[in-house]
């Protein structure tokens, strides 16, 4: 299924039905009255975060959605029936916003998030019977139904991950999202392999998981939109740490290639570069001069970074990985429990 992270889409709810003119006649009623009933409410346009979903794709090739209209009163004092509301199935992470202001509807950023009705139904006109007076006691008019709410709007879905690996292209992301997770993304020999954003779910004990994000490599001016650039940076937003690899094989260029992600994160949003991270060295199973890692070692040491060793094709290293990247997991969501009002994915 094709990745698609963004959607910009037209909704409306739906039409009020309109009150009816109908007066009484029965045999034996004289001077029944007039007895037209409320016209019924126009559907709800409503949004809601669905666990199972991973993709705006549902978005691609359809993007107007109307509610069902009212149905009109009848006589005998009859309401309409109300319209249908329609439901939009969104996945957890995408935030709605408004095309025309540009501001952030409302953001489905959990299972607990509760339904967004974006756009109200309008409300049904009354009937000839609510305009009965003592002056006027056969009104012959009724009140036409309301229109619904429009709005036009753009989807953004920002992954949820609690780590989100990070590095330049074929420095061993994807293989090691395979060799952990159940996850099969596309790995070979060359840069760019990763053309959209992988999810996998690590267990590492009984009962004990975290979800892992492997995003498209990032190169020289990736948040001017170089490369596969910007599009994607955004999906590290919402993790809790950042597992940074870097290709051992490019030696003396090793501390070279970690500033050049480092700048593009803090170019991008300077919160990202603040984001707890793990820098490990992969493809220490080729490695032929341990020597040429020593300024990028001495430079981890100096700014208290951690760094960790392992070779992803040999399985070196893969656990030690992974039990430091869970210890991080805990620790913020430990955090999070304990914070009143903290994003969980900030």
């Amino acid at each position: 299924m094709r990745f698609i992270d963004e959607a910009q889409i037209e909704v409306a709810g739906g039409h009020g039905g309109s009150g009816a003119v109908s007066f009484r006649r029965e045999k034996f009623v004289e001077f029944g009255g007039p007895d037209g009933g409320e016209g019924g409410r126009g559907g709800s346009v409503i949004i809601k975060a669905d666990p199972n979903l991973s993709t705006l794709m549902d978005f691609r090739y359809k993007q107007k959605f109307l509610a069902e209209n009212g149905r009109p009163g009848a006589g005998s004092q009859k309401t309409g029936r109300s319209g249908k509301d329609i439901v939009l199935r969104v996945p957890l992470g995408t935030t709605i916003r408004d095309v025309n202001s540009g501001m952030i509807l409302r953001d489905m950023d959990s299972q607990e998030t509760q339904d967004y009705a974006v756009c109200k139904g309008g409300q049904g006109g009354k009937g000839n019977m609510h305009f009965k007076s003592a002056r006027q006691q056969a009104p012959r008019f009724a009140q036409d139904g309301l229109p619904g709410e429009t709005a036009s709007l753009k989807l953004e879905l920002k992954l949820l991950a609690d780590v989100a690996i990070i590095g330049l292209p074929n420095v061993g992301k994807s293989s090691f999202i395979a060799c952990v997770s159940a996850a099969k993304p596309k790995i070979a020999d060359y840069p760019f392999t990763t053309l959209t954003p992988n999810l996998g779910v690590v267990k590492v004990g009984v009962g004990e998981s975290f979800v892992l994000a492997d995003v498209p490599g990032l190169i020289e001016g990736a948040h001017k939109g170089s490369g596969l650039g910007i599009r994607f940076l955004k999906h590290l937003e919402r993790s809790r740490i950042l597992l940074h690899i870097v290709d051992a094989l490019a030696g003396e260029a090793c501390l070279k290639n970690y500033q050049t992600v480092r700048k593009e994160l803090a170019a991008y949003d300077e919160s990202l570069a603040k984001r707890p991270e793990l820098v490990v060295l992969n493809k220490m199973d080729s490695m032929q001069d341990p020597s040429s890692l020593a300024e990028f070692c001495l430079h981890c040491k100096e700014n208290k970074i951690q760094l960790l060793e392992m070779s992803v094709a040999t399985n070196q290293g893969v656990n030690d990985v992974l039990a430091n990247l869970y210890e991080y997991v805990k620790l913020r969501r430990e955090f999070v429990k304990s914070s009143d009002g903290f994003d969980a994915y900030a």
